[in-house]
């Protein structure tokens, strides 16, 4: 009796061994899945060139408009601050629904053009163009939110400077690359890398454009929307967890290089 005990009592103990070690057999199995995983890193490729086109071309905009607002000869300035940054207070699905009607080319604002004047518009949501569409989305979105970050930046720096610089004779391109742009090389930094994780994060314009691209936007779209897709489509949550994991290790190394060289170049 006390042997077959003690058999039980072995087999009692091993049963949660086996199963920690079927959960890290089947952990490593998803890594190296994800790793060798063409659609994940089709997705990752393909928000990469977003974020290599988009970015620099929404903090260009947001800088331009938070330069013109410093400069004070910008007429009726108040106004265009807050228009500029209205459309972030509008929800990302809102904005998405809006400008998936105006890029509709049966009953949107392309297909009225189109029947206005007679031509055939490229579909903004051909597998082509709809990342531009997206792009474009999310520009409209946050140039606001980053102006008013280059914009606050600006209104710290000390006028003492700017004096200095107009007994010096400096024009106002010099007063922008000399004093400017060197005090507000934090904002900058700080705007790329929440630009840099936002396009990373990219989800909701894709997956609501979806019903309104199904031949150019598929499940795998983005990373999130394939490891959205992965979870509550496919049922497969353990690889899906994975798969957001290595993504969230990328963006975190991207984001810590590029904070890394900022502050370098700043010091």
């Amino acid at each position: 009796m006390g042997l077959l005990a003690d058999l039980r009592h072995g087999r009692r103990f091993d049963r949660p061994r086996r199963a920690l070690r079927a959960r890290r057999v089947q952990g490593e199995r998803d890594y190296r899945q994800a790793l060798h995983d063409d659609q994940f890193w089709a997705s990752l490729g393909r928000v990469s060139l977003f974020l290599c086109v988009q970015v620099p071309v929404m903090l260009g905009i947001a800088l331009l408009v938070a330069l013109a607002l410093d400069s004070g000869r910008l007429y009726g300035k108040d106004f265009f601050r807050i228009a500029i940054f209205l459309p972030y207070a509008v929800p990302a699905v809102v904005a998405t629904l809006m400008w998936g009607f105006l890029y509709g080319t049966r009953f949107g604002l392309v297909g009225d053009i189109d029947d206005a004047l007679g031509v055939s518009l490229p579909d903004p949501l051909s597998p082509h163009l709809v990342l531009a569409s997206i792009g474009n989305i999310v520009t409209w979105e946050f140039v606001g939110y980053n102006m008013l970050i280059f914009y606050s930046a600006l209104r710290v720096v000390p006028h003492s400077l700017y004096e200095a610089a107009e007994i010096d004779g400096a024009g106002q391109f010099r007063v922008i690359t000399a004093i400017k742009m060197p005090a507000i090389r934090g904002a900058l930094v700080i705007a790329t890398i929440f630009s840099i994780i936002g396009s990373f994060q990219l989800f909701n314009e894709p997956s609501i454009l979806q019903p309104l691209a199904r031949n150019a936007i598929t499940t795998d779209y983005t990373p999130n929307y394939y490891t959205y897709s992965l979870s509550f489509s496919g049922q497969q949550h353990n690889y899906s967890a994975t798969v957001a994991i290595v993504m969230g290790l990328i963006t975190m190394v991207i984001a810590y290089v590029v904070q890394t060289r900022g502050m370098r170049k700043g010091a």
